[in-house]
């Protein structure tokens, strides 16, 4: 059975925000970026709004038909650009001013973030928590690798636990570089794909 998907937007914002929210907040970076199960119920759903804004405006969000599951891209070309160094510091402001790992998670991430070679960059990807485990990520993942193979384009992620990591590598992804520690933290696992045929 083929699992529907769509593209999304801004009419979706609130769908994309509380799919993710309930998607990660269990999810081993969230649990450390907001420690406290009270503090993460409140801040967590910032966080996510925030990152659907950015991607709303730079890059795509797919979406099943039924708004069980998405998935949040941008398109990264070969040439290097210009940092944002505000950036992760302007997101703390705006998510959560008193928690510093707000910042910290986006300036770790960008600093392992691969550089010379255009790829697409799988951000984030969730199901609600009811859903799980019925290939609807493998759905949203597999429809954009199959027009990056195409395309002749890579694919990158950053793996945010074990089980997701196992699922990244059964669709050709694999390990780039050394894993990511977060102080005090998880491990964080940055994930690359070449393009296949």
């Amino acid at each position: 059975m083929g699992v529907a998907i769509r593209s999304a937007g801004e009419e979706d914002r609130e769908l994309v925000v509380g799919l993710l929210d309930a998607a990660f907040q269990d999810d081993p970076v969230s649990g450390w970026v907001f420690p406290g199960d009270e503090h993460r119920r409140s801040a967590h759903p910032r966080l996510m709004a925030a990152f659907t804004d950015i991607v709303l405006a730079h890059g795509r969000i797919d979406v099943t038909e039924d708004g069980t599951a998405c998935a949040l891209w941008m398109s990264v070309p070969a040439e290097a650009h210009e940092e944002d160094d505000e950036g992760p510091a302007r997101l703390r402001e705006a998510v959560d001013p008193a928690n510093e790992r707000v910042e910290q998670i986006g300036r770790l991430t960008a600093a392992i973030h691969p550089e010379g070679e255009a790829h697409e960059y799988l951000w984030m990807i969730g199901t609600v928590p009811g859903r799980q485990g019925e290939g609807l990520g493998t759905a949203l993942i597999t429809s954009v690798l199959e027009r990056c193979d195409q395309e002749g384009v890579a694919a990158y992620l950053e793996a945010s636990s074990a089980r997701s990591r196992r699922l990244y590598e059964r669709l050709g992804f694999a390990l780039k570089g050394s894993p990511l520690d977060l102080p005090d933290g998880p491990q964080m696992w940055p994930m690359w794909r070449d393009p296949r045929g």
